[in-house]
């Protein structure tokens, strides 16, 4: 008995740490995916706290899992990590039954589940929380008080750096597809054998009191002026096989509005996006970025800057390039703010923040 349940500890910990340090590497990511779930709820007001939540959940989280493998204060613990599950079963349970979230973000962009694959993950979670919250007694704990201290204490210690790190420099481990390497045309495209899902409009009217449905294909014979029309919805008739493009709505304007994506691309020389969602921040790296053009015109190398806030960008960089992307695209590119892209054709060559740009071009 003791070794099932030192075996459950063991595998609930790990799961827990690793799931907390896979969302630690990319804490944006899982603030906007707080962000994504808050829209659908309609809880506006805390979006600008989204970052704050990941940052203390993803801790949390490891923290967590490491005091559950160790047996530092095990009813606690425990009734932490049920209260976690419970939370996060409640999450993946929405997102699957609601069909209104795509993914739960479980473990980040690194290893996507689809929702029934995260809420059967979280069923057996919640199992096996329950079965330690009611036999911890019966195992000891590894090691001392102050031992386990000191390994809970250094877990939120780590997780805290490293997430510090991360947002200072971008995530260790990038799996987005934007990362060094990628051809983001080839990113665009869709996946052979993909189907999409396939979707009916259904109109819904009143007539003498009474709502009637029915979609393009079958209006009613007597249609006329006397029915009101009251909504119409796009209701799902069959379901496609989830294959899509990894990248999706990528476009980049010119100032005038024209899509400038394939001349961007066609450059056969080695050239620099610098990819900034806003210019909030741009007194903090204008002069630096104004040194770095200096240093790469050299080389015969060229900076744009991509953004979606031209009209303050023409204003802060005179006589640079300055090219229009969506803000939701370019917070997926680019996880700080700004990020420097080494370009070859459409091919990312290399991909550092501010703090390292010295470095982008050896």
């Amino acid at each position: 008995m003791r070794t099932i349940i030192m075996l459950i500890r063991w595998f609930v910990g790990l799961l827990f740490i690793f799931s907390g340090l896979i969302k630690a590497n990319d804490p944006l990511g899982l603030s906007y995916k707080m962000q994504e779930f808050f829209e659908v709820w309609g809880w506006h007001f805390l979006n600008d706290y989204t970052l704050l939540f990941s940052l203390l959940m993803n801790v949390l989280e490891v923290v967590a899992g490491v005091a559950v493998i160790v047996g530092w204060r095990k009813r606690s613990i425990s009734w932490i990590l049920l209260l976690l599950i419970i939370f996060f079963t409640f999450l993946t349970g929405y997102a699957l039954f609601s069909g209104k979230i795509k993914t739960c973000g479980c473990f980040g962009d690194c290893l996507p589940l689809t929702p029934a694959m995260s809420f059967g993950k979280d069923l057996l979670l919640l199992l096996l929380i329950l079965i330690l919250l009611f036999t911890n007694r019966k195992v000891p704990s590894m090691m001392s008080e102050s031992g386990s201290v000191i390994y809970v204490v250094l877990s939120l210690f780590a997780t805290a750096g490293l997430q510090w790190y991360v947002l200072k420099y971008l995530p260790i481990v990038d799996c987005l597809p934007y990362k060094k390497g990628n051809d983001i045309t080839e990113q665009m495209k869709t996946p052979a054998g993909a189907i999409p899902d396939s979707f009916a409009i259904v109109f819904q009217y009143k007539k003498d009191g009474k709502d009637i449905f029915f979609d393009q294909t079958s209006f009613p014979a007597d249609f006329d002026s006397t029915y009101e029309y009251v909504d119409r919805k796009d209701k799902l008739v069959k379901k496609g096989n989830g294959l899509t493009a990894k990248i999706i709505d990528f476009t980049l304007q010119n100032l005038s509005g024209a899509d400038t994506t394939a001349a961007v691309f066609a450059n056969t020389n080695p050239y620099v996006l610098v990819f900034a969602k806003d210019m909030g921040n741009a007194a903090e790296w204008s002069s630096k970025l104004s040194a770095l053009k200096e240093k790469w015109a050299a080389k015969n190398i060229t900076v744009s800057i991509v953004t979606a806030d031209t009209e303050k960008a023409v204003t802060l960089f005179p006589g640079t390039t300055i090219v229009r992307c969506d803000a939701t695209v370019i917070k997926t590119a680019a996880r700080v703010n700004p990020t420097f892209f080494l370009m070859e054709g459409a091919r990312v060559i290399n991909k550092l923040s501010l703090s390292k740009a010295d470095a982008l071009i050896p």
